[in-house]
């Protein structure tokens, strides 16, 4: 089995484990060693944080919250803070603002509190957030699109903005990462930006590091580590290895075949479940995706249970809908198709592809049953699921051809390239369920990668986007969810259960339903 070859293969590099960190990047050794010099010398509470997710090959190419989604790696190192937060029922609370009113329809007014500043000691006022929000809107083309924005006001801490549309999502949306509320006017060099966080980034490298030190003039408490060291660990062998050696004190990203090495007193587990759900996305500009009985027997033809329970050790939930069950609006009211592989098999016959030479994969007017699915490698999980799948379809008679690689973005940018995408979403991210409709499924979706369009769904968004009522959402949220299960437009496999692990005198280090606050004031080393 996997998990098994993955495991064993840890151990077997275990003794190659000091000889890697020795011989490997010679940044990282340079951080981790004069940071080990530096608590030996000075007494300065140091820490080294390891993460798969942090890379361009996630759009995390640095920290500049209005780029791609560098806003991640901003708001979860501690750098950058929004308006306001979630709770961890993912509910708004304030943080850098105090309070907000919705005027009207279009008018919403927010206080920002007193006594916030940013990491360079300039005061946040209102018009500080305007310069931010406004640059926002000018340069992050998914913020414009969810923030609707018509005209900002700022008068002393006070911030009235109106909205080109009904907006009864925009105090979740300026929650969303890219709403990190930074100094525009200190600049961006080197993608680092300044922010109000707890920590300070003083050096990045893409792809490899990010230098973070304590921010001295932090407005919410006291900031106990000194400094920190992100490294960009994307393989996650490499990653446990690292861990196990006590080259990192703690990680994001752990493949969940190597939690048993860490599962005793020497560390500690902080987990949650979370909203990012690993989903197959259909290419309706490929020929054979436009074809609804392959599509429907690829849904009938993944087995979400045996990839939760045995390729995730029980790490993760079983996938219905677009959202998990924590939410009202969740998978527990739709009807999806469970894994059928015989009634798969009579789908794909009733519409004509059988095995007509033998080999074991069905055909079709001359064509046979390929299908080019593409995923990326630094999400641990999605390779587990391309090769479960894969397994699992080819005894249904499809031809899995995997693509697991880096370079995703590149391929399925082209829709002649690909006919299924594999992929990980926090699909709540916003605490409102109109988020992942927003993004991935209506014709102006930025992540619409296949061409998928429904006029039921689409006027479906439209009434949602001028519904103000939650109730009334999460009702129009459950009929979209079954909209697209039922054109199997998505099949939704599981969702994350997001663990960080740390050595036990790391404290402070605890997971968030959002996936988003990571390092914060309260991160300690005892």
């Amino acid at each position: 089995m996997k998990i098994k070859k993955t495991i064993a293969l840890v151990l077997s590099l275990a003794l190659a484990a000091t000889a890697f960190i020795g011989c490997g990047n010679t940044t990282k050794d340079s951080a981790s060693e004069s940071q080990t010099q530096e608590t030996q010398t000075s007494g300065k509470k140091v820490f080294t944080f390891g993460d798969t997710t942090f890379n361009a090959e996630n759009e995390e190419p640095t920290i500049d919250a209005h780029d791609a989604y560098c806003g991640w790696p901003c708001i979860r190192y501690g750098i950058g803070e929004t308006l306001f937060k979630f709770d961890d029922n993912m509910q708004l609370e304030p943080w850098i603002a105090e309070s907000y009113e919705n005027v009207d329809e279009l008018t919403w007014k927010i206080t920002i509190k007193d006594g916030v500043t940013f990491s360079n000691g300039k005061a946040v006022d209102a018009a500080a957030v305007k310069a931010c929000i406004e640059d926002l809107v000018a340069v992050h083309e998914r913020a414009a699109g969810d923030l609707s924005i018509d005209t900002i006001e700022a008068e002393g801490q006070t911030l009235t903005i109106k909205t080109q549309t009904p907006k009864p999502t925009l105090i979740n949306y300026l929650c969303d990462p890219y709403g990190c509320i930074i100094d525009v006017d200190a600049g961006n060099e080197g993608g680092i930006v300044v922010g109000t966080g707890p920590y300070v980034a003083t050096e990045l490298v893409t792809d490899d590091h990010i230098s973070l030190v304590k921010n001295e003039k932090y407005w919410n408490g006291t900031v106990k580590v000194d400094e920190i060291t992100v490294l960009t660990i994307s393989d996650g062998d490499t990653l446990a290895l690292a861990l196990q050696n006590g080259d990192i004190d703690a990680a994001y990203g752990m493949a969940y075949a190597s939690y048993p090495i860490f599962e005793n007193d020497a560390y500690t587990f902080s987990s949650t479940a979370t909203s990012r759900a690993f989903y197959c996305q259909m290419n309706y500009k490929s020929d054979i995706i436009k074809d609804d009985a392959v599509r429907k027997a690829l849904a009938m033809g993944i087995d979400k249970e045996s990839f939760v329970n045995t390729l995730l050790n029980g790490y993760g939930y079983v996938g219905a809908g677009a959202f998990p069950e924590t939410f009202t609006f969740g998978g527990q009211n739709v009807k999806t198709d469970s894994y059928d592989p015989e009634g798969a098999k009579l789908v794909l016959e009733d519409a004509g592809w059988v095995d007509t030479d033998g080999d074991g994969i069905r055909e079709k007017n001359g064509k046979t049953l390929t299908i080019r699915w593409i995923s990326y490698p630094s999400r641990q999980e999605l390779p587990l699921l391309a090769e479960s799948a894969q397994a699992t379809l080819k005894d249904i008679g499809f031809d899995i051809q995997l693509n697991v690689t880096a370079d995703h973005g590149q391929i399925v940018s082209d829709p002649e390239q690909w006919d299924v995408y594999a992929a990980a979403f926090v699909t709540c991210g916003i605490g409102d369920p109109m988020y992942f409709f927003t993004t991935h499924c209506l014709d102006d979706s930025s992540k619409n990668r296949g061409g998928y369009h429904n006029d039921n769904l689409q006027a479906l968004g439209d009434k949602m986007n001028e519904t103000f009522d939650a109730d009334a959402r999460g009702d129009i949220a459950i009929e979209m969810q079954q909209q697209i299960l039922d054109d199997n437009a998505f099949i939704f496999c599981s969702f994350l259960k997001m663990s960080m692990i740390s050595k036990s005198n790391v404290t402070g280090l605890v997971a968030h339903p959002s996936d988003y606050y990571e390092l914060t004031a309260d991160l300690d080393i005892n």
